[in-house]
């Protein structure tokens, strides 16, 4: 079974890091993708916005404040299809989990549903041997409720990730914009990652 950015990327995904390349590519039945590393910056600096990230917060979407120096420890399964990461920020006031899913609709387009309330569907392209991510158009969920945000006022999710020979790690670079606003949200970092058995599995 492949995994949704293998299906999307087709013939381009030779065009990746070799190592990005299996970061993508389907985990296989019986193993988790286990990383750790350090968000350099994570969050949005955006105070008046506080009300409106404590409740994404809540909903396991992003983590509302700003910090710097953040550990992290990331787990990737492929489960029937989809692409699920569980990522673990341990910030200063606790520990916070985002939770994902990546997958392929019957339309091709490859959608990412973060915490089950927000999902943006993403062009994917290889640019130097990275694998860079733009959001089309992000959404809300509500159970079986499905709301499309307008462009006009529409987050835009810029994702950047490549893998650093020099220094042995990949690297990670998010940024999400507002029209009118520019960046509301954050993160950028590097961590190094490895499959091994799942003894969940």
């Amino acid at each position: 079974m492949l995994s949704p950015y293998e299906r999307v990327l087709g013939a381009r995904l030779a065009d990746l890091h070799p190592t990005l390349a299996r970061y993508v590519s389907a985990i296989p039945a019986g193993h988790v993708g286990r990383g750790s590393g350090v968000f350099d910056v994570v969050g949005s600096r955006l105070w008046w916005a506080t009300p409106v990230f404590d409740l994404l917060e809540r909903r396991g979407v992003i983590p509302a404040g700003w910090y710097e120096n953040v550990p992290f420890q990331i787990e990737n399964r492929t489960i029937q299809g989809r692409q699920t990461a569980l990522r673990t920020f341990l910030l200063p006031t606790g520990t916070f989990t985002m939770t994902d899913a990546v997958h392929i609709t019957t339309s091709g387009d490859l959608v990412d549903v973060i915490g089950g309330t927000v999902a943006a569907s993403f062009d994917a392209a290889v640019v130097d041997g990275g694998l860079s991510l733009t959001s089309r158009r992000v959404g809300l969920r509500a159970g079986r409720v499905k709301i499309r945000l307008p462009r006009r006022c529409s987050p835009q999710v810029d994702l950047y990730e490549r893998f650093d020979a020099a220094a042995n790690v990949q690297r990670i670079d998010l940024t999400i914009t507002l029209p009118v606003i520019g960046t509301i949200f954050e993160y950028r970092g590097s961590f190094t990652y490895a499959l091994e058995e799942d003894p969940h599995d």
